[in-house]
């Protein structure tokens, strides 16, 4: 999928991203952005949206004819934005907080291109219900899969039937990017 023989970059190193974007066949290109990324705002969904704007953009302002993608996901649990752990103690933590209660996965998407004058952002949310685990199930996931890159420190897609009782909304969202809302959305665009 290409628009309008516009590049389309990715500006985002996230494999996770750019494997869903493959398994949809889309044809891109990864840019990473080198811009810091917000962990707070007085409202906190704003944050993705904002990290999502700044990425976009500033792969924009270096390659402006194309297409550029940025994203952003947060961990959101009573209002209080959950982020990447820094180390295997944090994770354990966070996963005792989230165990047996509901928390949002928000992704932010910017779609810009600077020749174009386009900036287009929407946001997705989904609800994710953690069962009520042990200390043991906890300790056997972080054994199991690498979390310190992972908001919340946890994949959906690692091993996600250890901790996850349900999923309310786009599973692909809480891998990391909605890609069918994205390419609606680049459809709509028409470019």
């Amino acid at each position: 999928m290409r628009f309008m023989n516009r590049r389309l970059l990715l500006a985002s190193k996230s494999p996770r991203r750019q494997e869903l974007l493959r398994q949809h066949g889309v044809d891109f290109t990864v840019v990473t952005a080198e811009t810091p990324e917000i962990s707070s705002a007085p409202e906190p969904r704003r944050v993705p949206e904002i990290n999502a704007l700044r990425k976009a953009e500033q792969v924009g302002k270096l390659y402006p004819a194309a297409v550029v993608i940025g994203a952003d996901t947060v961990i959101l649990y009573r209002d209080e934005i959950i982020g990447k752990p820094r180390d295997l103690a944090e994770a354990a933590a966070i996963l005792h907080k989230l165990a047996g209660n509901v928390h949002e996965v928000i992704t932010a998407v910017a779609i810009c291109c600077a020749e174009l004058r386009l900036e287009r952002q929407f946001a997705v949310t989904t609800r994710v219900r953690f069962k009520a685990v042990s200390a043991a199930v906890i300790d056997q996931y972080l054994q199991a899969v690498p979390v310190l890159d992972k908001a919340g420190a946890y994949a959906i897609q690692d091993h996600g039937e250890l901790l996850i009782q349900q999923i309310d909304g786009d599973r692909e969202n809480v891998i990391g990017l909605p890609t069918g809302r994205l390419l609606l959305e680049l459809n709509h665009l028409n470019l």
